[in-house]
């Protein structure tokens, strides 16, 4: 069974707008890295750990941007790892992979005022269980069911929502120019009855304009990935394509939806999708493997150890005692 223990998205993205900057920063962490140096990305940043958050995001990145090689780069912070706040610094480097992004759509599609309403109510009960502490979730139905009774309750009222304007989400995902409507698409189109069907407009989600239209519909393709091990008979098909390229983003969210993901998609270890991200993200793995953080680390390192092509025990063997450098360095030999 999975069970998970993070915090949901929607909630998660809300703390960390509402507080970064009265945060400090515990710990500073980097990701895109190639020929620029990480004392010239700390110099342009400004700070260091135990400083306050940057003041302003878009300043910051704004200097980081003026370093010679540096096409973009991202500040994001994660709240929190053992009462730690990290601040991730993502760099796009000149000539680096780039993951692709839509342009907003300007469509006038609108959710249904029962689906409004009731995805209202959830996030309210999401919110009062996460105060409580009660977040874990359970995935094994293919989509979303909190611990919390509360919550759980009004997510059951969705598949019939859903089920009942499928064409309505279906639309608002695709073409509504109001990002928060596509993100709430993106969350409730999972709880529609025939799973299978739903699994394009979900990985079309996945290259929304919007940060949270992409989270929201990773997660929810995550839940799909789950049923579609535990029964195959589902036919759920999802293609981990879109996940290898988003492992290349700019954003440390993307990074790691697409992580949890891609642990549930190489479990069969294809190696065609091994290929596929021996090819397209080895060295986005090896940067997030690295990371300080270890729950954060830990998926891109177990990714990496399927690629060189290590056992699952001496995987883990490999990571309980900190030995994270010999798996990187079969992944890279693997890749020659």
């Amino acid at each position: 069974m999975y069970l998970g223990r993070t915090l949901p998205v929607f909630l998660f993205l809300a703390v960390t707008a509402a507080y970064a900057q009265d945060l400090k920063v515990d710990v500073l962490d980097f990701y895109g890295l190639r020929k620029v140096s990480e004392s010239q990305v700390r110099k342009a940043l400004g700070i260091r750990e135990g400083d306050r958050m940057p003041p302003s995001k878009g300043d910051a990145e704004a200097k980081i941007d003026q370093i010679p090689g540096v096409v973009e780069s991202h500040l994001e912070a994660v709240c929190c790892d053992n009462g730690q706040t990290i601040l991730y610094v993502g760099i796009e480097e000149r000539g680096a992979p780039h993951f692709d992004l839509r342009e907003p759509p300007d469509g006038e599609a609108v959710l249904p005022d029962e689906i409004v309403g009731t995805y209202s109510r959830f996030l309210e009960a999401a919110q009062a269980a996460s105060r409580r502490g009660s977040i874990g979730e359970d995935l094994t139905h293919g989509h979303p069911l909190m611990a919390d009774a509360q919550a759980r309750a009004i997510q059951e009222m969705f598949p019939a929502l859903v089920d009942q304007n499928l064409d309505k989400v279906r639309a608002v995902l695709r073409a509504s120019g109001d990002e928060a409507q596509r993100a709430m698409a993106a969350y409730v189109l999972v709880y529609a009855t025939r799973k299978k069907d739903i699994v394009n407009d979900l990985q079309y989600g996945l290259k929304d304009a919007d940060a949270g239209v992409r989270n929201n519909a990773a997660r929810s393709l995550v839940a799909l990935s789950v049923l579609a091990k535990l029964d195959p008979s589902s036919e759920i098909n999802i293609s981990p394509t879109w996940f290898i390229e988003m492992l290349n983003s700019l954003s440390w969210s993307d990074r790691n939806r697409a992580l949890w993901a891609l642990q549930t998609l190489t479990d069969s270890r294809d190696p065609l999708v091994l290929d596929q991200l021996r090819t397209r993200a080895l060295d986005a793995l090896i940067d997030m493997a690295r990371w300080k953080t270890l729950s954060h680390a830990l998926p891109a390192f177990i990714l990496l150890g399927r690629v060189a092509g290590i056992p699952e025990p001496e995987i883990q063997a490999a990571w309980t005692r900190g030995d994270r450098d010999t798996v990187i360095a079969a992944a890279k030999k693997k890749a020659k």
